[in-house]
């Protein structure tokens, strides 16, 4: 249930990143794909107003960017995702927007999110 909430986060803070902009393509994409043999990887990519200089302060405590924002979500989102032995960081992409990306170990075959269970 905790992963489903940090995939909210980054999709509705993509979303709102494309508010921001007037003209051009808004696109949300999502993908998974296996990084290595032991490692799956979950991209949430946009095509926003991109990174704040300094990009990793995205993640820490109270820094926010939107008016109405409290600056916890991403900080929570890598708590979230470091307490599940995962990793949770952030890059711009070119020419405008940004990615997060989420790595994480590959679950085991017999563990219950393999079957769909929360």
């Amino acid at each position: 249930m905790q992963l489903q909430q940090v995939l909210m986060n980054l999709i509705v803070n993509s979303i709102e990143a494309m508010k921001e902009v007037e003209d051009g393509t808004r696109e949300v994409a999502i993908k998974s794909l296996q990084a290595d043999k032991q490692q799956l990887m979950v991209l949430v990519s946009d095509t926003g107003v991109g990174l704040p200089q300094g990009d990793d302060k995205i993640f820490d405590a109270f820094f926010t960017t939107e008016l109405h924002g409290t600056g916890m979500g991403l900080r929570i989102s890598r708590s979230i995702i470091e307490s599940h032995g995962s990793r949770l960081w952030a890059a711009d992409n070119l020419p405008r927007g940004a990615s997060f990306f989420v790595n994480s170990p590959r679950p085991h075959p017999d563990t219950s999110i393999m079957r769909g269970e929360c």
